[in-house]
């Protein structure tokens, strides 16, 4: 419908997506309220609580919404980054990138990325963590624990030991590998 013609003050369409999106409670609600400031700011803050896009989603069952509108805090892109070098495997210095910079920074200039030194110490700091929270899990574990080692070597002849834990957590197997050596070569 043309916004020039007698359907431009129709709120028709309007209802009908604010129903569908939000449902007949939301639509009985703004319908109670005197104008459009008071919808948004009783009806719709109400919905929207979190800032986040995910929660309209949710409510209404169209599916996992794994992202956001709301721009990530510096500790959140901190952790974000973390989680995505560890990972995926990607050089600390990925975030000096050119193009890694520019799809982060596009319309947001001042947006925080951390350095690769910040990267790297953030990633032994989780790392220690992890290993702190599983060692005082297996400490405190009141079941039986399974160690197990295999060794191989690698296609470019580097013999490697690998060290795993596997026991059952709330009624699931699980199984962790606690650690993979290099052996060192042998010399005669």
């Amino acid at each position: 419908r043309l916004l020039d013609t007698g359907d431009a003050r129709s709120t028709g369409i309007m209802r009908k997506h604010v129903k569908n999106c939000w449902g007949e409670d939301a639509l009985a609600a703004a319908a109670q309220t005197k104008n459009a400031r008071e919808a948004r700011e009783t009806v719709v803050q109400g919905i929207l609580t979190t800032g986040t896009i995910t929660a309209s989603f949710k409510r209404r069952g169209k599916g996992k919404v794994t992202f956001s509108h709301r721009q990530h805090t510096k500790m959140e892109t901190k952790a974000k980054i973390v989680h995505w070098v560890s990972k995926s495997f990607r050089p600390f210095e990925v975030v000096n990138n050119q193009g890694f910079q520019s799809l982060m920074k596009t319309g947001r200039l001042e947006y925080y990325i951390p350095s690769p030194s910040t990267v790297s110490r953030d990633v032994r700091l989780v790392f220690v963590r992890t290993r702190q929270r599983i060692a005082n899990m297996l400490q405190k574990y009141e079941g039986e624990l399974n160690f197990v080692m295999d060794a191989w070597t690698s296609p470019n002849h580097k013999a490697f030991v690998a060290v795993s834990v596997h026991l059952e957590h709330e009624g699931k197997p699980v199984a962790m590998i606690l650690d993979i050596v290099e052996v060192p070569k042998v010399s005669n």
